[in-house]
C-alpha cells in the first residue's frame, strides 16, 4: 500500500497493490477517510491501476454494497469526493461500486484516466467567496388543509337539460320550412317531452 499527499491540488492519493480482497478494501477506505479528516481535505483518489482483475470477478454486487455501507463507518462525509482510478475494469466492478455509492448519496466517480479523475475531483472545490455569499436554505412551513364539511357534502354538477316543445306542421305548409326554436339552459328536472302530430 502506498499513501501520497499532493498539496498542489489538495487531494489524497492512495495506491493499492496485490489482489482484491473485501476486508483489505474496507481497511483501505478507513485509512483514506482518516487521512482526509486528519488533513481537512475533501478530495481523495483511490488508484487501482496496479491491480489486475482475473477472469472472474472477485467482488459480488453484495460485496460492493457492503463496501459502500462502510463509508459512514470509515468516517467519510457527504462533502468528500472519492475518485476510483482503474486501469481495466472488465467486470464493471469499479463503475458498479461508484453507481451504488451515488445511489446512497456519496460522491464517488470511477475513472479510467488520471486526467478525468483530476478534473472530476477539482470540480468539487468551492471557493470561500461562493460559500460566504450563498444564501442559506430557508424552511418553508407546510400546512395541512382540512376539507370542510360543506365541500365534502357538495353534489356533483348536473348537466343542463334540453326541453323541446314543438308541433310538426303538415307537409307543404308555410310553417314546415321555418326552423323550430330550441331552448337551452337550466330547466325544471322533468323528463324530456316531445309531442308530434301527423
Amino acid at each position: 500500500m502506498e499513501l501520497q499527499i499532493i498539496r498542489a491540488r489538495e487531494f489524497i492519493r492512495l495506491g493499492a497493490k496485490g489482489h482484491f480482497d473485501l476486508d483489505a478494501s474496507k481497511a483501505v477506505l478507513a485509512q483514506l477517510a482518516v487521512a482526509c479528516c486528519k488533513r481537512g481535505i475533501n478530495q481523495a483518489l483511490l488508484d487501482l491501476r496496479a491491480l489486475h482483475p482475473g477472469p472472474t470477478p472477485v467482488f459480488s454486487p453484495n460485496d460492493l454494497v457492503t463496501l459502500v455501507n462502510t463509508f459512514r463507518e470509515a468516517g467519510f462525509t457527504h462533502q468528500q469526493r472519492l475518485a476510483v482510478l482503474y486501469g481495466s475494469d472488465p467486470h464493471h466492478r469499479a463503475r458498479l461500486f461508484a453507481f451504488i455509492a451515488k445511489l446512497r448519496g456519496w460522491k464517488v466517480q470511477a475513472c479510467d484516466s488520471f486526467e478525468d479523475a483530476m478534473l472530476w475531483l477539482s470540480g468539487g472545490e468551492e471557493s470561500h467567496a461562493e460559500k460566504e455569499f450563498t444564501p442559506a436554505a430557508k424552511s418553508v412551513p407546510v400546512r395541512n388543509l382540512k376539507q370542510s364539511n360543506a365541500a365534502s357534502q357538495t353534489k356533483p354538477v348536473s348537466h343542463p337539460r334540453i326541453k323541446v316543445k314543438s308541433k310538426i306542421p303538415p307537409a307543404g305548409s308555410r310553417q314546415a320550412s321555418l326552423p323550430v326554436p330550441v331552448r337551452t339552459g337550466k330547466m325544471k328536472s322533468s323528463p324530456i317531452r316531445a309531442a308530434a302530430t301527423a
